[in-house]
């Protein structure tokens, strides 16, 4: 099978099996996925749906997250991964937003990537999602779960795996693939216990292919 045949009916499999994906954390403009997203790193997305709305309610704009501490924002997030450093990153994020933004999320990655505590996975998230870019955001999910299929080869790299996912995957079709990739490697092919006998994806998976049978 060649690598564009791979593709074809990995895209096939997903757009039959899993037509809605979009992301699962809760927001409900630019601004709250920005907290939401910068929060996630290296954090559950359940966790991070539990302590938002009381930010989102509490700092409904930019000014008012710029107009806090770092030691205030502490004490809603403390319960996340990294506590300290994201209370910061929030917080300088949002005076950057008032100062050069005009309060206003940008959307392109140069931009984004200038944020306190976004680089270029969080800022592919805010293209991808709020924008609807073609922007491929690799995480864990997506690197490890693009590795076993088959759709990336010996990429090392988060962002030689995002190269060759945008290179393979039809344009106007990234945006809901990042999301493909990422709840398959949340709810099925897990890291550390792959549920190879519950894919779908079985014929086209080099993994299955390899470790299973």
């Amino acid at each position: 099978m060649t690598k564009k045949e791979r593709y074809k009916k990995v895209i096939e499999w997903f757009q039959e099996n899993m037509p809605v994906a979009e992301t699962e954390l809760h927001y409900s403009n630019p601004y709250q996925l920005l907290i939401a997203v910068i929060l996630s790193a290296q954090c559950t997305d359940k966790r991070i749906n539990m302590i938002t709305p009381k930010i989102y309610e509490d700092f409904p704009i930019p000014e008012s997250m710029a107009a806090t501490t770092p030691e205030v924002i502490y004490e809603y997030i403390k319960s996340v991964s990294y506590p300290n450093n994201k209370a910061k990153h929030l917080v300088g994020m949002a005076k950057m937003l008032v100062n050069d933004f005009n309060s206003e999320v940008p959307d392109t990655l140069e931009e984004l990537i200038k944020l306190p505590g976004v680089g270029r996975k969080t800022a592919n998230v805010i293209q991808s999602v709020v924008f609807n870019k073609a922007a491929m955001a690799v995480d864990t999910h997506v690197f490890r779960v693009s590795n076993r299929i088959g759709l990336t080869t010996n990429s090392k790299t988060p962002l030689a795996t995002e190269k060759e996912l945008v290179k393979y995957i039809p344009k106007e079709l990234v945006p809901k693939a990042h999301h493909w990739l990422i709840l398959h490697g949340r709810y099925v092919c897990q890291a550390r216990k792959p549920h190879c006998d519950n894919c779908g994806l079985q014929l086209v998976c080099k993994y299955y292919g390899k470790e299973v049978k």
